[in-house]
């Protein structure tokens, strides 16, 4: 099959478009054709070598994958159109018993600890494959099962926002940001966002924030008590890591809620003790979140209350300029591979 691969860790000039070896499925596994694969900032970080392949090299990323079914399996039949939950879980470790499979203690994802979406063709695990509604496009459906179900999780579950309450997402012009934004209005939230550049303001408020703060030019910390009456939101969804990880906490009011999803500019974060026990904030942790949830989400796509964001589509040989387009931040929601 044809896909776009790397041999080496580095920038979008270490992606390859050539043959690589046929997935093979063992007996719990399907073979899914790739109709849409958006990227991830979890590629990015598994290309530059920060997050590397536990299968080691060359590596296929792509973990948000919409297609057809190779072959059928129960209830569902070949030709289907599918969309793929991207988390693996034993479902035999304490925490799977416990129904916290995203914290198994072998949990993966699908493109990361696996080879995934940047192909023709991926092996998923059967139980993983949810039917795409007819209504819904490929490239639709490849833009919901991490991002967007990553912010669901965050927001409706972890920080249970509630309305009335005030919300500030970190980068609402990524994937995960303009998900979150859409998830936090549902709620009956009131959002704050911040962006990287002016081009990015109009769109944020397109999708629902009252308060855009482009970061580069204003102190989003500032901004957040301005809008707020110098009270300070109730929940912060933080993915971006270092100074911002940090200066997240001084945007928050009392009993506030600090949800990290990721770390996209560094792994690394502090914190001013004094600020968290004063406060009692809450610092909360979390990734992805259920099958249950993701159905949820189409539900929700399906009846229009909330819209998968698509920046722009390429074809699966132009994957090193997709790369570059969002190594270069130029992207407003996700950017969708079609082979």
């Amino acid at each position: 099959m044809k896909a776009a691969f790397f041999k080496e860790h580095g920038g979008a000039d270490k992606i390859i478009y050539d043959d690589y070896r046929d997935p093979v499925p063992d007996a719990t596994e399907t073979l899914v054709r790739v109709r849409a694969c958006a990227l991830n900032q979890v590629d990015m970080l598994l290309l530059d070598g920060r997050f590397p392949p536990p299968e080691g090299l060359p590596h296929v990323n792509g973990c948000e994958v919409a297609g057809t079914l190779e072959a059928a399996i129960p209830g569902l039949a070949r030709g289907q159109r599918v969309v793929v939950f991207p988390g693996f879980a034993c479902g035999q470790c304490e925490f799977c018993l416990r129904g916290e499979r995203t914290v198994c203690l072998r949990y993966g994802y699908l493109g990361a600890h696996k080879d995934g979406g940047y192909a023709e063709l991926v092996k998923v695990p059967a139980a993983n494959v949810l039917p795409l509604p007819d209504g819904l496009s490929f490239e639709a459906g490849a833009a919901l099962p991490l991002a967007m179900l990553t912010a669901w999780h965050a927001l409706v579950v972890k920080a249970e926002v509630r309305p009335g309450q005030t919300v500030l997402v970190q980068a609402g012009g990524s994937g995960v940001g303009s998900a979150a934004i859409q998830i936090a209005r549902l709620a009956g939230a009131r959002v704050m966002t911040t962006v990287g550049s002016d081009d990015k303001i109009e769109f944020a408020r397109g999708l629902g924030a009252e308060h855009v703060v482009n970061y580069r030019q204003q102190d989003f910390v500032e901004e957040a008590k301005r809008w707020t009456g110098k009270r300070g939101v109730d929940v912060v969804v933080e993915h971006i890591g270092g100074e911002t990880f940090e200066r997240s906490t001084y945007a928050l009011t009392r009993l506030g809620t600090l949800i990290t999803i990721g770390s996209h500019d560094t792994h690394w974060g502090r914190l001013d003790l004094r600020h968290v026990y004063s406060k009692n904030l809450r610092i909360v942790g979390t990734n992805l979140g259920t099958l249950l949830e993701l159905r949820a989400i189409l539900d929700h796509v399906l009846a229009g209350r909330l819209r998968p964001v698509i920046d722009r589509t390429f074809p699966l040989s132009d994957a090193r300029a997709a790369v570059q387009h969002v190594l270069d931040r130029k992207n407003k929601g996700k950017v969708i591979l079609v082979p």
